[in-house]
């Protein structure tokens, strides 16, 4: 497996507090646009959501790509204890966010997977996430023929 990696001479770190009621995809994007912030990688510290949507990517059975999600799972009020989030940007330029939490939900169960930041609502109370920037380079939603999926990958701030 083939790895893509690069350095960046210098980040900026951010406490980001993501304002009750917003979607997660917003409370994270647009304050860390207006910072001037579209590459980074964040550490969300825990905290309620009044709705919570996540997926799971089993192998693909078909064999056809490494991963395919399933449908959508509602865990509803939740609370996330611990989420990793990745900012970049998607084929057309626009901001793309790609996060994965362990949660629990009402029933006590604990449960992980794919955010769907869209549909993610946080709860009365701000949750706080740590930011690291990308200053150096971005991060762009490009096919991987490896995974026969597109993912995530770093590349120079000049390469489309």
């Amino acid at each position: 497996m083939r790895i893509h990696s690069r350095h960046s001479a210098g980040a900026r770190h951010i406490r980001l507090v993501l304002q009750p009621g917003q979607r997660l995809f917003d409370a994270l994007v647009v304050p860390l646009q207006r910072a001037d912030v579209s590459s980074a990688s964040t550490t969300i510290l825990g905290g309620f959501f009044r709705h919570i949507d996540y997926c799971v990517a089993p192998p693909d059975p078909s064999g056809q790509a490494v991963v395919a999600y399933t449908q959508p799972i509602s865990a509803g009020r939740a609370f996330m204890i611990f989420g990793n989030a990745t900012l970049g940007k998607n084929e057309q330029g626009a901001p793309v966010v790609h996060c994965h939490a362990a949660i629990r939900d009402e029933d006590g169960r604990t449960r992980g997977g794919h955010m769907l930041t869209q549909s993610c609502i946080v709860g009365d109370e701000p949750v706080v996430v740590l930011v690291t920037t990308l200053d150096s380079f971005e991060l762009r939603v490009s096919f991987d023929s490896e995974t026969n999926i597109p993912l995530l990958q770093p590349r120079g701030r000049s390469e489309k």
